[in-house]
Formats: C-alpha cells, structure tokens, sequence
C-alpha cells in the first residue's frame, strides 16, 4: 500500500459516492487505474464496504448506548459473543482490556427497549454484569481520519 492507496482510502472515507473520475483527478492517476487500485483495496479487505450515514433520530432510533459487559469466570466466550450477536440493537461490539470484557454501541427507539436489551442481555449465559452509559447527544461519530494519505 503506497501514499496514493492511503490517499484513495482517506478520499472514500469523506466521500463513499465519489466517481472513480473525480477520485483519479484528486490523486493525478486515470480513472482506470483508481478503479483497478480500489478493486484491489476492496479484494484485500482493506476496503470492507461502503454504507450510507444515517441519522438514526429519524429512522426511530433516537437513543444510544454503551454498554459494557463483565463475563462470569467460566463463561464461553464464543457463546456469549453469539448471543450478542443475534441481537439486531447492537451496532458494534469491541472485545476490551480492563474490567469489562466487551464494550457493546447499541441503538433503540427508547428507554424502555434500552432496559428490555439491559435485560435481555443480563440473561445470556455467560454474563456477570452490565455496565451502561446512555449518550445524551451525538457530537460527531464515524469521523474520518485526516491525512492518511
């Protein structure tokens, strides 16, 4: 992966619906040829996918969530992550150092499908306890990083 490779992904990551023809003009290359390094990106994995940026208030999902989970000493943890993992309000699950063993993102309509998640979650073989903290407003999230490339 070379500096335009890096520049290409910082490009995508501010701008997803970018032309491969508005992309070749930022980096100096041929649209062929940021299509053929971005297919490359995209075969390597680098590139994982593209996604809309939704405002999840409008779409009935107005609260979020993180909420951190401390497994009992003998718990599966294959088990426990699938079970987390069937539960569509769980937008990221970050597997941590520290006390908690995962820090989960979730997002529901309100604070009552927040309590039933708590203890849907609570139930899941495996779990000792949860730990949540209730995000009051979103200030930004899924910022690029600058200058990558």
């Amino acid at each position: 992966m070379d500096s335009i490779d890096l520049r290409l992904i910082d490009l995508l990551r501010e701008n997803a619906r970018s032309s491969y023809a508005e992309l070749a003009r930022k980096v100096g290359l041929s649209a062929p040829a940021v299509h053929e390094r971005v297919g490359k990106l995209e075969t390597a994995g680098t590139i994982r996918g593209y996604r809309a940026d939704i405002d999840h208030e409008a779409i009935g999902l107005g609260v979020t969530a993180l909420i951190g989970i401390i497994e009992d000493s003998g718990a599966d943890t294959d088990d426990v992550l699938a079970a987390v993992r069937a539960m569509p309000e769980v937008e990221s699950c970050y597997f941590m150092a520290g006390v908690e063993s995962y820090q989960l993102i979730v997002r529901v309509g309100t604070i009552a499908e927040l309590e039933q998640l708590i203890v849907r979650i609570n139930r899941t073989p495996g779990v000792a306890s949860t730990r949540t903290a209730i995000a009051l407003s979103t200030k930004w999230e899924n910022r690029p990083q600058p200058g990558l490339g």
